[in-house]
């Protein structure tokens, strides 16, 4: 499940990197952070709602047992002080403790002036057990009576601080949710947004690929997506209309050129074969003989890009062996090569198979090494070869390499441009379309065309690398 396997993790690669999953992160954790900062005010808020409720009770009943000590004095306090600890709660919610300066007890449910943590508030905090073997907290005020006594008036706030607490336990879970639900639903949001930009993508490859009748997918939801897809198939059928009818165009040039092109070299031919008495005469019918091949050359070189650039003749594709063709190719040229000095070395060994067009790739082998015996000097050496590219997927390639003058790297773009002529005088026999043709068949076959120096010597030679994709593997079954 290698292939699979692949293709899933490279779905990741990309939905990771995809810009809709980091736009829809940052907004949803934007949102996330306001929600989290709005749920704190929200606390702050009610736990300071909370404390101020404690503080204006205690403060009611301190002015409350101001009012009984005014009218009723000392003792009247200490019974109004016992009455309100008789109907107070079991737990101390309210607290107590009317004491002289000395720290004796006279009134109140604490046993003992406690020892109290003095807050910016003015507030005093401490703890006390309850009648239950617990501690609670609680919040107190203190305050002196005729400066013979001193009374303690308080509640207890562990209800309140529990509360405080579970709030914030809460805040805390509720952002921390926030923050993974944003996760998720960018993720969902991002795989959604990329498989509609992976259904246009891959419509894009099998067009450039040469299916120009292939158009994007339509959802029919009326959304943007469903705009731009109509939007690009219209641009695609028009394109389609001007690449059909340029195809028609430059096939019947190629056609209704080539043939008064091949009748008029039969002509001249016949007329060389009279053997005219004028040597002048028979040079000038070989030379025009030699031009109107040329002529005919450039076109079926001309139709044979355009047809590659388009995508033509995938239906005439197999698996073929690159070895065999190679060998062929070498058999061809063998006699060239010796004609003119040259050393012509082939270096294959097992099968190398690939995908494609027999036709097309063999005439690219042939360009290639037609090109490094033009430009190679004699006694020089052209080697020819092919395999597989060491690594993980071993990759399927065929180069040639020659020791001639080579292209300088900055000119390497240049070379493949078609016409394109390095020499300035344009003296070396051929039309510039050779490398041109090889790039356009390499990318019919999604193959990636590399020129490099063949060594770091002087000439640095020319090498010349046709590297096919690695071979698709079928899933296996489970």
């Amino acid at each position: 499940m290698r292939n699979g396997t692949r293709r899933n993790g490279s779905r990741s690669v990309r939905l990771l990197r995809s810009a809709t999953l980091r736009l829809t992160i940052i907004y949803l954790l934007t949102f996330a952070v306001l929600a989290a900062v709005l749920l704190g005010f929200i606390y702050r808020q009610s736990a300071a709602f909370m404390r101020a409720q404690t503080d204006e009770t205690i403060a009611a009943e301190i002015t409350g047992l101001r009012e009984q000590f005014e009218q009723r004095g000392l003792a009247g306090l200490q019974v109004v002080i016992d009455q309100r600890i008789r109907s107070a709660d079991r737990d101390r919610e309210s607290i107590y403790l009317l004491s002289d300066w000395s720290g004796n007890r006279i009134a109140g449910n604490l046993s003992a002036w406690p020892t109290t943590v003095h807050g910016p508030d003015g507030n005093h905090y401490f703890s006390i057990p309850t009648r239950k073997g617990q501690t609670v907290r609680a919040v107190a005020r203190t305050f002196a009576v005729e400066n013979v006594t001193r009374l303690l008036v308080g509640r207890s706030i562990e209800e309140r601080l529990r509360l405080e607490e579970s709030l914030r336990a809460q805040i805390l879970q509720g952002a921390g949710f926030m923050l993974l639900i944003a996760v998720i639903v960018g993720f969902l949001i991002a795989r959604w947004t990329t498989g509609r930009l992976e259904a246009v993508n891959r419509a894009a490859r099998e067009i450039m690929a040469g299916d120009l009748g292939r158009r994007i997918g339509v959802h029919g939801g009326g959304d943007e997506f469903d705009e731009l897809a109509e939007n690009l198939n219209a641009m695609l059928t028009r394109i389609e209309r001007l690449v059909v009818g340029m195809r028609e165009v430059t096939d019947n040039i190629a056609h209704d050129l080539r043939t008064p092109l091949s009748r008029m070299r039969m002509r001249l031919e016949l007329a060389l074969a009279e053997n005219p008495e004028d040597p002048r005469t028979r040079e000038l019918i070989a030379t025009t003989i030699a031009d109107a091949e040329g002529l005919i050359g450039t076109f079926n070189a001309l139709l044979g890009i355009a047809r590659a650039n388009a995508g033509e003749r995938r239906a005439e594709w197999e698996t073929l062996d690159l070895s065999t063709l190679l060998a062929d190719v070498f058999e061809l040229f063998e006699p060239l090569a010796e004609e003119r000095g040259i050393d012509l070395v082939a270096e294959y060994g097992e099968s190398v198979e690939v995908n494609g067009n027999r036709q097309l790739l063999a005439q690219v082998m042939a360009n290639l090494v037609d090109n490094a015996i033009k430009y190679t000097q004699e006694g020089g050496r052209v080697e020819m070869s092919c395999g597989l590219q060491p690594g993980r997927d071993p990759a399927p390639f065929f180069r040639v390499r020659d020791n001639g003058p080579g292209i300088a790297a900055e000119l390497r773009e240049k070379a493949l441009e078609r016409f394109s002529r390095l020499e300035p005088e344009r003296s070396t026999p051929g039309n510039g379309l050779g490398l041109s043709l090889v790039q356009a068949v390499a990318r019919l076959h999604d193959a990636e065309l590399r020129l490099e120096d063949a060594s770091n010597g002087t000439p640095p030679g020319l090498s010349v690398t046709v590297m096919f994709p690695p071979p698709t593997r079928t899933p296996k079954q489970a």
